[in-house]
């Protein structure tokens, strides 16, 4: 049976991250004005792109220590509109045709930004391409398992939530680190732990997708 004909007999799960800050007062006040003004799920994905690439930007450009906080808010906005689309399409009922590619894309460039100008923050570039690639394919073995018809796996230990909550982190005791003695190991030591927990999220992901299998 050619690869095509297996992708369309599979029955892919839609995925959704199950979050406990959707279920909260301001989250839905603002899904509901995003409704209201007729902002569309796929736009608000569109803008958590924009809010990646100005605080990967602000990292890299802007001086210290305030580029440490231009990023950290880059990437609670960015989480603020994955948060709020999905919220827009499905309590909203703005769910669009397109809305699973605009839901995953976005997603994997804006990861990509954060990370790689995070290496490039600390003078390792490598690390950041490397924690870059490490959460994208956390993504790619979450939806695989999709596509084996189970459903899609958001463990950790450190799922894109995880990371950002790490790197947000990491830039605010930087930020502090700066008045202290003007070092960054902080940041250094967020972009390790991403690495590295990344790495072991892919391990945990396929681990899980091969008991799963062996239990058909």
């Amino acid at each position: 049976m050619s690869a095509d004909n297996d992708k369309n007999n599979m029955n892919i799960p839609e995925a959704r991250r199950p979050l406990a800050s959707r279920s909260t007062r301001w989250a839905a006040a603002l899904s509901s004005a995003a409704v209201r003004a007729g902002i569309t799920a796929d736009g608000i994905s569109l803008l958590s792109l924009l809010f990646a690439a100005g605080g990967a930007a602000g990292l890299l450009l802007l001086p210290r220590p305030w580029n440490l906080l231009v990023c950290a808010a880059g990437i609670q906005l960015r989480l603020m509109c994955n948060l709020i689309d999905g919220m827009v399409a499905i309590e909203g009922g703005r769910k669009s045709k397109v809305g699973v590619l605009y839901n995953e894309v976005p997603d994997r460039f804006a990861d990509s930004v954060f990370l790689v100008a995070l290496g490039y923050a600390i003078g390792t570039p490598w690390l950041g391409w490397l924690a870059a690639l490490a959460a994208a394919v956390t993504a790619y073995i979450r939806v695989l398992g999709g596509t084996f018809g189970l459903a899609q796996d958001f463990r950790g230990p450190l799922a894109k939530q995880h990371r950002m909550f790490v790197m947000t982190m990491g830039c605010l005791l930087s930020f502090a680190e700066w008045f202290y003695d003007g070092g960054q190991r902080m940041l250094v030591a967020a972009a390790w732990i991403i690495a590295v927990g990344a790495i072991a999220t892919c391990g945990t992901r396929i681990h899980a997708i091969a008991g799963q299998l062996k239990a058909r």
